[in-house]
């Protein structure tokens, strides 16, 4: 099944340096994983980053005030 995954994707191609997809190579060997999974994964971790930036952010007033408020 994992077979016509990747067989089914659409893909593209992107730029990169060439010692970035050097780095990329040898991540994806120690991860046992294909290049563009394992872009895939970086893109995904970087996106929970993201949210979790926006999570540690400081409550705004309003919604401190909603979190504070009196349900009864």
């Amino acid at each position: 099944m994992q077979l016509c995954n990747l067989e089914c994707m659409r893909s593209t191609s992107v730029r990169i340096d060439t010692s970035t997809h050097e780095e990329l190579k040898r991540l994806s060997t120690e991860l046992g994983t294909s290049v563009g999974e394992t872009v895939a994964r970086a893109v995904r971790g970087l996106r929970q980053e993201q949210v979790a930036q926006q999570l540690r952010a400081p409550l705004r007033e309003d919604e401190s005030a909603w979190l504070d408020a009196d349900l009864g």
